[in-house]
């Protein structure tokens, strides 16, 4: 009879590095979903004929409907499991293609937008939760990586993905989603495969609930949040009304272009977190914060001097700041926050961002509509400047309140 090694038990009770890859595959395919409707909103305002602060409501739907989504995801698959909440999600994102396949009035737009945020929430509470709980604790640097990483690369193939698609083949709005909701289909049969248990027991408390932090985590939240909000509302400003600026200074409506333009902005997000990830938690905070502030500062430049390249560098800076910022505020709460209470800590990492993100793209877009877009750009961009150098700033005055922030 052979005798049980400890090589044994690791290997039987640890899953591989290959389903920690696979196991953020349900993360990047809502993810795709989440910003496929970028380049196709160009369309869908000259056929429906709504203005640039109604196409920024519709974005804003999606925001309310990820942070309703959050209040209740993050606590429920602490509870019950991620399997539970990760399976009605992905439903919901099928829906959802339904919809956008179909839409013919705002209306329309504005519940396929919900339908989508809500499934948006639970798989940044649960399905980044699932790649930690997969890695094990003794990968979740790395479970950090690659959870940050298929979100900001799922959101940048979506628009890519759309806008090639809806300029190449027929019936643009049928087609896209329908390529999407295969994407779905296959990450459905990856959460039932993964390799995550439910939990022993349930906690106490509310179901429905602002998440939070345990005792001793609220420092490492509230440094994450000081960078990431402003990176994800600097990119959600680029997504909802970047293509109404390349218009105006290209002169195209070009959906192959507004998607590339989303691309490369999240292809940035994902490509300076592998370059990072070896550095200090801090320094990659701070740098987050230095890149939104020079993005928006790109911004504002470009709506001045109608360079295009000046937006393209804005867009690149922005994704940048989002990477760095979700990075950081990920690897803070991985390596503090137990794994009973981290998907309602991905929830409440989430809800510091999407909250202005969703309420100062809007605020832009309609000041945009009154005073004209370089005005709107340049008062939306001078403030999230000023944002994310505070964030900087407060990360760098807290860095001795939470120790190690190695």
């Amino acid at each position: 009879m052979r005798t049980c090694t400890r090589k044994d038990v690791l290997t039987e009770t640890t899953p591989g590095v290959r389903w920690v890859w696979l196991a953020a595959w349900p993360v990047t395919a809502v993810f795709v979903l989440s910003n496929a409707a970028t380049p196709l909103y160009v369309l869908w305002q000259r056929e429906m004929g709504f203005s640039k602060g109604t196409l920024t409501v519709v974005f804003a739907c999606y925001i309310a409907g990820l942070l309703g989504s959050l209040l209740v995801s993050g606590v429920v698959s602490d509870r019950l499991g991620r399997r539970p909440v990760l399976l009605p999600a992905l439903g919901l994102a099928l829906v959802a293609c339904l919809v956008f396949a179909t839409a013919g009035s705002v209306a329309a737009l504005i519940v396929a937008r919900l339908c989508t945020g809500v499934a948006v929430g639970a798989v940044v509470s649960a399905g980044m939760a699932a790649v930690t709980d997969v890695a094990g604790p003794a990968r979740r640097r790395l479970a950090a990586l690659v959870a940050s990483c298929a979100m900001v690369f799922g959101a940048g193939v979506g628009p890519l993905l759309a806008g090639v698609l809806s300029e190449t083949l027929p019936a643009p709005t049928v087609t896209v989603f329908a390529v999407e909701a295969v994407l779905l289909g296959s990450a459905v049969v990856v959460v039932l495969r993964m390799p995550v248990r439910r939990p022993d027991r349930a906690g106490g408390g509310p179901w429905m609930r602002v998440p939070g932090v345990p005792r001793g985590a609220g420092w490492q939240l509230a440094l994450g949040i000081a960078v990431f909000a402003p990176g994800i509302t600097a990119t959600s400003f680029v997504l909802s009304l970047g293509p109404s600026l390349l218009s105006g200074l290209l002169g195209t409506g070009s959906r192959v272009v507004s998607g590339a333009l989303a691309f490369a902005m999240f292809l940035s997000a994902t490509g300076v977190q592998f370059a990072v990830r070896r550095l200090r938690r801090r320094t990659v905070l701070v740098a987050g914060a230095g890149a939104t502030a020079l993005g928006m500062l790109a911004l504002v430049a470009a709506v001045h001097s109608g360079s295009v390249a000046a937006l393209g560098g804005a867009a690149l800076l922005a994704g940048a700041g989002q990477g760095m910022g979700q990075l950081g505020g990920l690897s803070l709460l991985n390596s503090t926050v137990p794994g009973a209470r981290l998907a309602e800590a991905n929830a409440a990492l989430n809800v510091g961002g999407y909250l202005p993100a969703g309420v100062l793209p809007v605020s832009a877009g309609y000041l945009s509509d009154a005073v004209g877009l370089t005005a709107g750009a340049t008062v939306f961009g001078t403030a999230l400047a000023a944002l994310a150098v505070g964030g900087g700033a407060l990360v760098l005055w807290g860095r001795r309140r939470v120790e190690p922030l190695g």
